[in-house]
């Protein structure tokens, strides 16, 4: 592959960087924006907020949404370098990224006219927050096994079952769900069959979400309970049935954010290093520390290498498979080894939880330590991730293949 830029990939990167070099640092010195170390999660979700709404102003909101929408057509290689500069620069977070980097796409694919013109603005500028209901309790994980019904009543739908692991649905006025539409699909054989996609209003009646707290002490994950909820008609994106194809294109953007996410590993790796110099420096001296730093960014660089293997499929037209579910699994394992190194890294300071007063970057690595462990779940869990490489890749001998 030819890692020279595009002249235009150039031009997009040195934009971005412009643009945040004029706009960043009068955000983050802006009073109300100021972070003061102790930032309450409500406080912060408003601060994010706050920044999309800057970026949406300069159409740095959703990049790789239609310049008709208010974004900049971004290919596959100025998304990545857009996760890249934005890493960089240490910028605030989305308060949406599930809204702009998967639903917003998917209702601009599958979506009417007035589907588009009510959901898309609010996406943008986060007036009113998404989120994301595919993950069942007894589902385990396979998507299609998901039961979660919504039945034709008239002019609408009426919905029952129980979803689980729904991020941010809590502070979600809309969400983006699969339901099934065909309660027989699953014991005719056809599972992937009778899947239906459904923009739902959260407030509806006989909709009730369940926070979940985790390890860290947060309360990000949901569950999410239908009991005889109805959603009308023009709640359906796209046809009855028609769901699978909706989440796979879901999907397919939250994998092609893989890239970003090994950015993000990376700009961790310099700033816990740095934490170290001036919290634990005696650390850097150990040749067992040095040796687990090498490997670290030695594997990062080869995930970088393995996304842009990957880029460079998607921009011949070819489909990226294998390299993006290897990344995947690479970007899982890192992110746990990373966690735990940062804790090794600091010694005693790594300890220092959140809200203490001599904690490190506020605890960023305490809470990581914990919080990562979900990495080899979400997105795809390692071992489902492995058997299908195993299947279809790599082509194991064993039992028979899936079709």
């Amino acid at each position: 592959m030819d890692f020279t830029l595009a002249p235009e990939d150039e031009q997009f990167r040195d934009e971005l960087r412009g643009w945040l070099d004029e706009h960043l640092e009068p955000f983050l010195a802006s009073e109300e924006m100021a972070d003061d170390g102790a930032m309450s999660p409500e406080k912060a979700q408003q601060r994010r907020a706050s920044w999309q709404r800057v970026l949406n102003e300069g159409r740095w909101a959703a990049v790789h949404w239609p310049e008709e929408y208010n974004g900049r057509a971004a290919t596959a290689m100025q998304r990545i370098l857009y996760s890249e500069v934005m890493t960089e620069y240490r910028t605030p977070g989305l308060a949406n990224p599930n809204g702009l980097w998967q639903i917003g796409p998917m209702i601009i694919a599958w979506g009417t006219d007035e589907q588009k013109a009510r959901w898309l603005p609010c996406i943008l500028d986060a007036s009113e927050h998404w989120c994301q209901g595919f993950s069942e309790p007894d589902a385990g994980n396979d998507l299609a096994n998901l039961r979660t019904t919504a039945i034709r009543d008239g002019d609408g739908y009426v919905v029952n079952g129980q979803k689980i692991w729904i991020s941010t649905a809590h502070l979600a006025r809309w969400g983006l769900f699969l339901l099934r539409t065909d309660p027989t699909a699953i014991e005719r054989g056809a599972k992937h069959e009778g899947i239906t996609a459904f923009i739902v209003d959260m407030h509806t009646p006989g909709i009730e979400v369940r926070p979940i707290r985790d390890m860290t002490g947060e309360e990000m994950f949901n569950e999410v309970y239908f009991n005889d909820a109805h959603l009308p008609l023009d709640s359906r994106l796209g046809g009855e049935g028609e769901g699978w194809l909706v989440a796979m294109g879901t999907l397919g953007y939250e994998r092609v954010g893989i890239a970003g996410q090994i950015s993000s590993l990376a700009a961790d790796l310099r700033a816990m290093v740095m934490a170290a110099r001036s919290v634990n420096p005696a650390a850097l001296e150990d040749p067992s520390i040095q040796v687990r730093l090498a490997r670290a960014w030695t594997d990062i660089e080869l995930a970088r290498l393995l996304t842009m293997r990957a880029l460079s499929k998607i921009i011949k037209g070819e489909k990226n498979w294998p390299e993006v579910p290897f990344a995947k699994l690479k970007w899982s394992e890192l992110a746990q080894t990373l966690a735990d190194l940062a804790v090794d890294l600091l010694g005693p300071a790594g300890l220092l939880a959140r809200g203490g007063p001599d904690s490190v970057d506020r605890g960023k690595w305490t809470r990581l330590y914990a919080f990562q462990r979900y990495s080899t779940i979400g997105g795809g869990s390692t071992e489902v991730q492995k058997n299908i490489i195993a299947d279809r890749a790599i082509r194991l001998p064993g039992q028979a293949r899936s079709s």
